[in-house]
């Protein structure tokens, strides 16, 4: 019987592959990769409820990494040392939540009232200004007049956020707990997984970069909302662990964060105790968050760790837009992440350059 011919193997040929992948350079490529991330940014949006937490307890477990390592290196096998974490992080998420659930269920409470004495005061000061000559015409008092109903219903949901995050708690704790687990074998398992030991070299030094920057700045976010907390203390404002909280979380958002998480507090020092300690207030604000964020802060991170002004204020909308208030606080750790990961690598370090402070 007479065998068919046997066809030698088809191969490409490669000036095709050449022409294929030139045909995906410039506008072609542009578009490809323009539709990809606007098909990931739609995904994220579409999943925050379930991406907020896992960021929350990524945020945490890398926190505590350090702490788990140090005490591999002191004999502590892992389970005990995770163990140990986690209940200490029980334990800090019990007190801190149910001291903050009882202060912004009052707080809310007694928002309208402090809404309302604030508009009263405002037309105090312009009764007081007319009497001394200095009047305003109509139009320009109703411009600057706090607007009380916005103020109410902003507060109230940034509140409302929160206390959605606490009920979640238990949740990122438990997802915290299993990271923990994880990190323990994960380099092993990422080496054996790359061929290049240059490549574990590399992602090694973008995940040593990212602990140093989150470790860093989540001790100088709790040091200032530590002081601040001290601070309304001692001059007996309503909240302060509230203030002191807010604080802490506006820490991650540089230049404007200090100085948003300063407002509502001032505020009601003014309505609680007048101008005089609403002005000492001020003055301990600003001492804290200059020393910290432009003494300490800085020579210990160092100038690379720095992000451009306009970086951080469009970061702050772009992921505020993706995953609502949440993400505004988590905009600048997400995005000095992003960073620490271009500027690894040659090819895309001068994208780093450019979201850099200088």
């Amino acid at each position: 019987m007479k065998q068919p011919p046997q066809h030698a193997p088809h191969k490409a040929d490669p000036s095709l592959s050449d022409k294929a992948g030139q045909s995906l350079t410039g506008p072609v490529k542009f578009l490809l990769l323009a539709a990809a991330f606007v098909v990931v940014v739609g995904g994220m949006q579409a999943a925050a409820s379930i991406i907020i937490p896992l960021l929350l307890a990524v945020f945490l477990a890398i926190i505590c990494t350090p702490a788990l390592f140090w005490m591999g290196k002191k004999g502590i096998s892992t389970f005990p040392a995770i163990l140990l974490i986690s209940l200490v992080i029980l334990a800090a998420g019990l007190l801190v939540g149910s001291l903050l659930a009882a202060s912004i269920a009052d707080f809310t409470k007694s928002l309208p009232g402090y809404a309302q004495k604030l508009e009263d005061m405002f037309t105090m000061l312009l009764t007081w200004l007319q009497n001394r000559g200095i009047e305003f015409q109509q139009p320009l008092t109703d411009y600057i007049k706090p607007d009380t109903a916005a103020v109410v219903k902003m507060t109230q949901g940034l509140l409302a956020q929160l206390g959605t995050l606490l009920k979640n708690g238990f949740l990122i704790y438990l997802m915290t707990v299993f990271i923990l687990m994880e990190m323990s074998v994960l380099p092993a398992k990422i080496r054996r997984s790359m061929d290049s030991g240059e490549a574990f070299e590399n992602l090694s030094h973008i995940a040593n970069d990212v602990k140093r920057y989150w470790a860093l700045k989540t001790a100088f976010s709790f040091a200032t909302g530590l002081l601040v907390m001290g601070l309304l203390l001692i001059l007996k404002v309503n909240y302060a662990a509230v203030w002191g909280l807010l604080a802490f979380l506006l820490n991650f958002v540089p230049n404007i964060g200090s100085i948003l998480a300063a407002v509502p507090a001032i505020l009601l020092a003014v309505l609680q105790h007048g101008p005089g300690t609403a002005a000492l207030a001020m003055a301990g604000y600003a001492v804290i968050n200059v020393v910290i964020g432009n003494l300490i802060e800085p020579r210990l991170m160092g100038q690379r760790m720095g992000l451009s002004t306009l970086v951080v204020f469009l970061s702050l909308i772009f992921w505020g837009w993706v995953l609502g208030p949440i993400g505004m606080l988590l905009s600048v750790p997400l995005t000095m992440t992003v960073k620490v990961a271009l500027q690894t690598n040659p090819e895309t370090r001068w994208m780093a350059l450019l979201l850099g402070s200088n």
